[in-house]
């Protein structure tokens, strides 16, 4: 039995399998089979993002869901957050979102939501595994599912967001900028942010199904930074081409990153007593000076491996509503069941507006340490435990780093590459600690 679910669905090269027609379709007829199993009801709604090859795989994964006998609510493109909440709202089975997130338009992917909003469990993946073993076999005509197009998904959405933001203050102090990423927050973004009374300057969207995450949005914010200053707005606000991912750049133009806005939301929700347990999760990756920052404020810092999946599961287990990663997934669950750049956005602006300070100023409450990133291609795959000139070496540095520093190693999931990062107080020592690292592997 393949394997094909990653720790955020099924992802690859559009035309490389399992990324093709036919296997979407059998995909489809898997996923519908096993929810009828569980429901005899089950129905399904299908979003996507801005990339061309969306068209064909969103009916692909039609055809197959109706052929295992599952209803189809069809809902265009938009944000997979978006999708978690519509599943609910609809009250589908499932719901499904064709996209490669962050990716360039030349991947795609899916991945799927429980009728909670959540991702589906370990154990829906393993049977949905199975059932893609074997033969398909479609209901009879009397069975076939039925399909219809959700006219007013895009209006229900942006008063959703609307509502996690409190009504008693609104935004038309700020002058913002927002950047897209020609993706599916295109069509939504400017009216959520708008409505609220903010004063939006609106880049990067008109996707045209080649242009998704291409120089620009929460990977690449070069553009918003430019624009910020050309435009002496407040602030930039840039989302990935799914919308689950956010970045921000205040008035100078320096970039706020994940670890940063989490920092941000997590000190003021402790201070009206919002943050439940007190507790915010991050992953390895969460920048040691931040970490340092929430125990100078008492807050109780969980560590889980890298992907919201992770995180979402230590805020389920350790009943917190705040986690995210430095990369931008940044989930507020009393809002919503799933990372939101949207819903993000605005908590950090609530923070902004009744605090009366500027982004600048919030940012420079955390101080975050200087981290070195290098990836090492491998020919082959490595073992980290065995490798013993690397754990030799990581020992030597971990020890000139002392309490200030840390090091983490680990093998990418989807590339032949070792990662190694390094960070601490003296950006110099750190440099040179990542770069003695990486030579024991060349």
């Amino acid at each position: 039995m393949s394997n094909y679910f990653g720790t955020d669905g099924i992802r690859g090269k559009v035309g490389i399998k399992p990324i093709t027609a036919d296997f979407f379709l059998k995909l489809g007829w898997a996923v519908g089979s096993v929810l009828a199993q569980k429901n005899e009801n089950s129905s399904v709604v299908i979003g996507k993002d801005t990339r061309i090859s969306g068209y064909l795989f969103e009916s692909a994964l039609e055809a197959g869901f109706l052929s295992a006998g599952v209803d189809v609510g069809l809902l265009g493109p938009m944000p997979t957050p978006a999708i978690a909440y519509l599943t609910q709202t609809y009250g589908a089975t499932a719901g499904v979102v064709i996209s490669a997130s962050h990716n360039h338009f030349q991947d795609n992917g899916v991945k799927f939501f429980s009728n909670k909003g959540f991702k589906l469990s370990d154990q829906d993946q393993k049977a949905i595994e199975k059932r893609l073993s074997e033969p398909m076999v479609s209901v009879t005509s009397e069975n076939i599912g039925k399909a219809i197009r959700h006219e007013q998904s895009l209006g229900r959405y942006i008063d959703f967001c609307k509502h996690t933001f409190d009504k008693n203050i609104d935004l038309s102090s700020l002058n913002i900028v927002i950047d897209c990423a020609n993706g599916a927050t295109y069509h939504i973004a400017e009216n959520v942010f708008a409505e609220l009374g903010a004063n939006i300057v609106v880049i990067n969207h008109q996707p045209d199904g080649f242009n998704i995450n291409l120089d620009c949005g929460a990977t690449d914010t070069q553009h918003l930074q430019k624009t910020v200053l050309e435009n002496k707005a407040d602030l930039g606000i840039a989302f990935d081409g799914d919308g689950d991912r956010l970045m921000m750049v205040d008035s100078s133009g320096e970039l706020v990153d994940g670890d940063e806005l989490v920092f941000i939301i997590a000190k003021a929700w402790q201070a009206q007593n919002r943050l439940k347990n007190n507790t915010v999760v991050g992953t390895q990756m969460t920048n040691l000076g931040v970490r340092h920052g929430y125990k100078d404020l008492g807050i109780d810092f969980i560590e889980t491996d890298v992907g919201d999946r992770f995180v979402m599961e230590q805020m389920q287990k350790n009943n917190a509503v705040l986690g995210g990663e430095g990369s931008g997934h940044i989930i507020c669950l009393e809002q919503t069941t799933s990372g939101d750049g949207i819903i993000a956005a605005l908590q950090v602006l609530e923070v902004l507006v009744k605090s009366g300070k500027t982004l600048n100023a919030l940012k420079s409450e955390v101080q975050k340490y200087p981290q070195v990133l290098i990836n090492v291609k491998t020919k082959k795959k490595i073992n980290l435990l065995q490798h013993q000139a690397l754990q030799k070496a990581q020992l030597k540095v971990e020890k000139s780093l002392g309490e200030a520093g840390r090091v983490l190693i680990r093998a990418s999931g989807t590339e032949p590459l070792i990662r190694i990062m390094v960070e601490g107080r003296d950006l110099d020592l750190v440099q040179e600690s990542a770069e003695v690292l990486a030579t024991t592997l060349s």
